[in-house]
């Protein structure tokens, strides 16, 4: 993917079928991005990378679906 970003979040997901479960919801909502999670994480990471990844709306999409979602500072 040419002119992308890769912007990474801390979440509250914990468990596998959840981290499965709201990754085809986002891959629907982002068709374009390639999304994973890394639940080993302490900060249950969310990865998105794509062209023009508005970090508001992963935010908001994920904390509609009952989750806790920001920015992970570098």
């Amino acid at each position: 993917m040419e002119n992308c970003t890769v912007e990474v979040f801390r979440t509250n997901v914990r468990q596998q079928k959840q981290a499965k479960a709201l990754l085809k919801a986002l891959t629907v909502q982002f068709p374009l991005a390639e999304i994973n999670f890394d639940l080993e994480d302490r900060d249950k990471v969310l990865r998105v990378k794509g062209p023009a990844i508005c970090i508001e709306t992963v935010i908001s999409f994920v904390t509609v679906h009952g989750y806790d979602c920001a920015v992970l500072d570098a």
